[in-house]
């Protein structure tokens, strides 16, 4: 068996691999698209209906 002398994986480490430069531009293009699909999906739902409520009386001001 091998020993494995790797430190463990961190958050702190995948940010910075993350913002090395070659990963920097592909994780860059990515959170675009997902932004993008995310706004295409959320502008694509149909909205509720909102409860039939009558508006209120328009009454012209008493002066």
């Amino acid at each position: 068996m091998t020993e494995d002398t790797r430190p463990p994986r961190t958050f702190k480490g995948l940010l910075r691999w993350a913002t090395t430069p070659p990963q920097a531009w592909g994780v860059y293009l990515l959170a675009i698209i997902l932004v993008w699909l995310i706004s295409f999906y959320a502008g694509s739902l149909k909205p509720k209906k909102a409860p039939e409520a009558s508006p209120p009386a328009v009454t012209a001001p008493k002066g």
